[in-house]
């Protein structure tokens, strides 16, 4: 194992067993790298790897409203024999500016296939609105996956939040500033079974961008939209994943959250890959780049491993710790 070197908390390094050779696929190197290259750079990689995406074995249930707007609906993915598989529900990034679920059907697919129903949920965007309005929506679509994960063979015992970039963002505040989804019925230490979040921005005002800082408004509704500052004992077990190479989100910010985490007492584990980019990260759920880096299999290994959801913390304890934010107003 590899020491950060802040926090004193451990950086996992990545497992040679568990990454998809060029040769074990089947294709050689080269071809395999031309492919790479060309989904990545492309005009429209991710439109290549959604048409790439497993169809057998899934069904997909798209355009579900988990509130009124045109932004508040999602898509399903579900295994379709499945009995009691885990929930995921995957916020996508985009800068809280852009995107749209449509784009990642090659993620909600590719865990689909692999036994874990996947909710992926549009939000609402800046400018439209501001920070919190998109993880009051966030929340409501973890409490719809709740409430409906049963229809499609989901258990809600074991719902999972994750996320890439801005979406990072929005699946850790979730589980960490617990009035989110306290607003919409739930308790995230006794309902969230855990987080991964890829290559998230956790810790980045007032460092962002002007562009980024007027997402979030104000300046003292600042400390109010970084995870870090919810860092706390009642955080569920977070699987924090980036790339060494992201230009775009520093992965400081996964290194300083895992550190508050782990000295919070919280259950964390971190992996940082070499040579991957802030988009590398996410491509590589897809089949055609899971070479790239070992992030799916983390993932499942993640979510199989959390087999205790809502017991980890028994009522007096939560009584007990009660925690605020580091620095809330």
């Amino acid at each position: 194992m590899m020491t950060s070197g802040d926090g004193g908390f451990k950086v996992r390094p990545v497992n040679p067993a568990l990454r998809t050779t060029p040769l074990q696929s089947g294709m050689s190197t080269p071809v395999t790298t031309l492919l790479a290259v060309l989904l990545l750079h492309a005009c429209s990689p991710i439109g290549a790897l959604n048409a790439l995406a497993p169809r057998d074995g899934i069904s997909v249930t798209r355009d579900i409203a988990y509130a009124e707007g045109p932004r508040n609906t999602l898509d399903v993915y579900a295994p379709r024999h499945g009995v009691r598989a885990p929930v995921v529900v995957f916020f996508y990034g985009g800068g809280w500016q852009t995107g749209d679920r449509a784009m990642y059907r090659f993620v909600g697919a590719a865990l689909a296939a692999r036994g874990v129903m996947v909710v992926i949920p549009d939000y609402r965007l800046h400018p439209e609105v501001r920070f919190p309005a998109f993880m009051e929506d966030g929340a409501a679509a973890v409490a719809w996956a709740y409430h409906n994960a049963a229809r499609f063979g989901g258990d809600p015992r074991r719902l999972f939040l994750m996320g890439h970039s801005a979406g990072a963002h929005i699946a850790t505040l979730l589980a960490l500033d617990r009035a989110y989804l306290r607003a919409a019925g739930l308790i995230p230490e006794r309902d969230v079974c855990g987080v991964i979040g890829l290559a998230g921005p956790y810790d980045f005002l007032p460092q962002a961008s002007d562009a980024v800082k007027a997402v979030f408004g104000p300046i003292e509704a600042w400390p109010r939209s970084q995870p870090i500052n919810y860092a706390s004992a009642l955080a569920p077990p977070m699987l924090l994943l980036a790339g060494k190479t992201d230009r775009s989100v520093d992965p400081g910010n996964t290194l300083r959250l895992a550190s508050r985490l782990h000295a919070a007492g919280a259950i964390v584990q971190v992996h940082l890959e070499p040579g991957i980019s802030h988009r590398a990260i996410i491509v590589a759920f897809a089949d055609t780049l899971a070479f790239l880096a070992p992030v799916r299999r983390q993932t499942l290994d993640f979510i199989a491993s959390q087999v205790t959801c809502g017991e980890r913390i028994s009522e007096a304890s939560a009584a007990r710790f009660q925690p605020a934010p580091a620095t809330r107003e």
